[in-house]
């Protein structure tokens, strides 16, 4: 069974781009679809949120309140190697 073509109207003029997906979209297999509509599906997704503050905020525990002033003091201490 041959599945019905949909006529999606137009709303306006189109860039050369968007007319060359939408063509490329007709001519697209119907195995082709799901793999196509997935990935577009996920390109337009929002990100995730993440957590706030990340789970790496803070975690420079010298006891000193000058932290942020003596950050190159404390990496040429080794903080964060392994």
């Amino acid at each position: 069974m041959k599945p019905q073509s949909v006529r999606v109207p137009r709303l306006g003029a189109m860039s050369p781009k968007r007319e060359e997906l939408a063509r490329l979209v007709q001519e697209l297999s119907e195995e082709q679809v799901d793999v196509v509509l997935d990935d577009l599906r996920r390109r337009l997704a929002p990100p995730p949120k993440g957590e706030w503050p990340p789970v790496w905020f803070g975690m420079i525990s010298s006891g000193e309140r000058d932290s942020a002033r003596r950050v190159d003091e404390i990496l040429a201490e080794g903080f964060g190697r392994s």
